[in-house]
């Protein structure tokens, strides 16, 4: 088997329900590193029996799973993407394909809700505001911070990527502008995902993504 092109890196915890739609959807190229993050559903196994590497992650967190998936990865292009459900494998090429021919940096991909249940109105808003600040304190004109993304492994390594809870694409994006990365955005679907969010599926959880990303983008 020749060397895999992009390492998806999909950080984990208790998504039994939906690991076999999301790996048996991985574009040619494409290997899955999925890291389990104190799963108890029997996610880690179930993803080992369906071909992708497996990591384990102790530390509870967001961040501290992309990050343990990027250090894991030996692929010269990494990507992430949620192993919920809630984005087509199959549409990841729109955000690998201008990494890998040199044309773009970073490149994330804007979600386009399929229907009102994959995005809720308040999410939605949150977003919005959530952009509005990514241009302000980069100048970089996204439209959303979604969990596709995409961009070298040595140099997301080289960016010292310091959050591990649910500041790290936001930092990513930070860090990257910073240092001149050409970033860029793409449309893909948002689909309704397999349960309740880690993050925004309760309040604590929206307080503390809230607490996050207000700390990076006052750095």
């Amino acid at each position: 088997m020749s060397p895999a092109e992009v390492d998806l890196v999909l950080p984990c915890l208790n998504e039994a329900a939906a690991l076999p739609w999301v790996l048996g959807r991985l574009p040619v190229g494409v290997r899955a590193v999925v890291v389990d993050n104190g799963s108890t559903d029997g996610s880690a196994e179930l993803a080992a029996g369906l071909g992708a590497l497996v990591v384990p992650c102790e530390v509870r967190g967001y961040g501290a799973a992309c990050h343990a998936g990027l250090e894991a990865s030996t692929a010269p292009v990494v990507a992430f993407l949620d192993a919920d459900a809630s984005l087509d494998p199959l549409q990841l090429v729109r955000v690998t394909a201008p990494v890998l021919a040199g044309e773009v940096d970073l490149m994330l991909g804007r979600r386009r809700p399929i229907s009102r249940r994959a995005w809720p109105w308040h999410l939605r808003l949150a977003n919005a505001e959530l952009s509005r600040r990514i241009r302000r304190r980069t100048a970089v004109r996204l439209h959303d911070l979604g969990p596709m993304r995409a961009a070298r492994r040595e140099g997301l390594l080289e960016l010292a990527l310091a959050d591990r809870r649910s500041g790290y694409p936001l930092e990513t994006v930070v860090k990257a502008a910073d240092a001149g990365w050409r970033i860029a955005e793409v449309d893909v679907d948002y689909l309704p995902r397999s349960g309740r969010s880690k993050v925004t599926g309760t309040p604590l959880g929206v307080a503390r993504a809230v607490k996050d990303m207000t700390k990076v983008l006052s750095a």
